[in-house]
């Protein structure tokens, strides 16, 4: 027998949760009324990290452990006050009005929805074309361990300082670690996406032992991590700070300081851990839009090294 819905106020809206006690996580039992509780109790963090971006959703509509849908346009019969951005796809001749979160009511209707994960661009909708968020992903390959993830991300943070760049860490939710950077939005996808692969080849070249930048998957060391300069592709999208990941620990992509880079445990971050953590330190990534940067610097680096725009990503 399906549970009674329950209805949330969420600012001024009421955002009505059906099937609450549907088990969504089943390492320790969590429910979707868990998951939305989990995002309001992070409702400065997460909005911050999706605020006026086009944002695919991740659903699970029977939990983790079931089917996943991807899903980039809001359905018909959304609430009226739910905000949406047009993106437009010319490969395809299509467009899709995703979801564009203002405010906190807006991640509740998508977790109402069954979404797990939140996966913004790197724009906003102001202008969806000219970025302001450079994503390093240090992806580790299947026998890379999370020391060697320790390990780039310092030498990543050390080329960073030396740029006058400001780096914003945050746990993947899986293996692996992501550090944001805010940039001016003058340039396009191509630009930026060139620019990072400029800086995956400085981090390469500091941490040979550690790092690859090989295109193909195929063709890399499973030892190694890959720094993906590829998430920096139109469209191309990772789970954001305070998104839950879709499995059964309800792992979370968590902003962590540098000074715990090499304490932190993946796995320590979770549904049932992070709404604490949130409480007393706040949004770790609250300051990120006061830090901009220019990536002339790394336009430069890429013109000495000869980094041509890469191929589309696999």
């Amino acid at each position: 027998m399906a549970s009674k819905a329950v209805e949330l106020e969420v600012g001024p809206h009421t955002v009505r949760i059906s099937s609450p006690d549907r088990v969504y996580f089943p390492a320790r039992g969590e429910t979707k009324l868990d998951l939305v509780n989990y995002y309001l109790s992070v409702g400065d963090g997460i909005v911050n990290a999706l605020r006026e971006r086009p944002c695919m959703l991740h659903r699970f509509p029977s939990g983790v452990a079931g089917e996943k849908v991807h899903q980039k346009r809001v359905p018909n019969g959304a609430p009226p006050w739910l905000e949406t951005v047009r993106v437009t796809f010319p490969r395809y001749n299509r467009h899709a009005d995703e979801l564009c979160v203002t405010e906190l009511a807006h991640v509740a209707w998508a977790v109402q929805m069954s979404t797990v994960e939140f996966h913004p661009w790197n724009s906003r909708r102001a202008d969806t074309e000219k970025p302001d968020e450079w994503r390093i992903d240090l992806d580790p390959m299947p026998d890379c361990g999370y020391d060697r993830v320790r390990r780039v991300a310092h030498v990543a943070h050390e080329i960073l300082d030396e740029l006058g760049a400001v780096g914003w860490p945050k746990t993947s939710g899986g293996r692996g670690l992501h550090i944001y950077v805010r940039i001016e939005p003058r340039w396009g996808f191509a630009d930026v996406r060139r620019a990072a692969l400029a800086f995956a080849h400085e981090v390469e070249r500091r941490a040979p032992d550690d790092v690859t930048t090989t295109w193909w998957r195929k063709d890399r060391d499973p030892r190694l991590l890959f720094v993906d300069y590829n998430q920096n592709a139109r469209d191309h999208t990772i789970a954001s700070a305070y998104s839950v990941r879709g499995n059964p620990e309800g792992t979370v992509s968590t902003p962590i300081r540098w000074s715990e880079i090499d304490d932190a445990e993946p796995g320590d971050f979770t549904i049932a851990t992070v709404p604490a953590r949130f409480a007393e330190l706040g949004d770790l990534h609250a300051g990120i839009d006061k830090a901009v940067f220019s990536i002339e610097p790394l336009l430069e680096w890429a013109e000495r090294d000869g980094v041509e725009e890469p191929p589309d990503p696999e």
